[in-house]
């Protein structure tokens, strides 16, 4: 609970135990003091409940889970130096300016490149990553405990509690872990697709427009 959320509750008991202790002292009980002793406890109730209002608006984040894995960087050497600056400048965003742990690029059926934390195993494309290719669109495991097909990711890094998965068309597609459950924002998801967009033109053609900030 926070700290601010955590003084309204404190007020709040504080006022809700006056309330009870004056009705107990008093030695009549008049109308006045019934209205006044319904509208302290009214108060209290509603302060607590800004106290509980207050703590889910500003929920504790989730910690990263430890990951195994070492930092790495690995781009196949087919391609030519334009495509693997393209590679190399995207990958390296993604680490810097989001929650993401470990990228990898999948492009016709081979691994391209893996960055950030990597591990040693064969990733093969599985149910979801085919899904996402083929209907084109942006898969977000959230909680990846919760997706019972996950394993599929192991070969990319096990354990990632978050993973989202881009589509590049047939060709291919890239996957970002995350650090911990939830950890991607909808900003986030925009920015991958505006990046493996441009990244499948790229990788098709070998040819790329000049880098700006406002391309992402």
């Amino acid at each position: 609970m926070p700290d601010s959320a955590r003084a309204v509750l404190i007020c709040a008991l504080l006022l809700l135990g006056l309330t009870v202790t004056n009705a107990g002292m008093a030695e009549t009980v008049t109308p006045e003091l019934q209205r006044a002793e319904v509208l302290a406890g009214m108060a209290a109730v509603g302060l607590m409940l800004v106290a509980v209002l207050w703590t889910q608006a500003n929920p504790k984040s989730a910690e990263k889970v430890p990951l195994k894995g070492e930092q790495g960087l690995v781009i196949d050497d087919k391609f030519n130096d334009v495509q693997k600056q393209e590679l190399a400048w995207g990958s390296h965003m993604l680490l810097t300016a989001t929650p993401a742990a470990s990228v990898l690029v999948l492009w016709r059926q081979h691994v391209v490149l893996r960055r950030g934390l990597i591990s040693q195993g064969h990733f093969q494309p599985g149910a979801i990553t085919r899904r996402a290719m083929e209907r084109e669109q942006t898969i977000s495991l959230v909680n990846t405990t919760l997706f019972p097909g996950r394993a599929e990711f192991d070969g990319m890094l096990p354990s990632l509690p978050a993973i989202i998965v881009c589509p590049m068309g047939n060709d291919g597609a890239v996957i970002v872990g995350g650090w911990s459950p939830r950890c991607f924002t909808r900003s986030d998801e925009r920015w991958l697709e505006g990046w493996t967009q441009r990244l499948r033109t790229t990788l098709g053609s070998g040819e790329v427009s000049p880098v700006s900030p406002d391309s992402a």
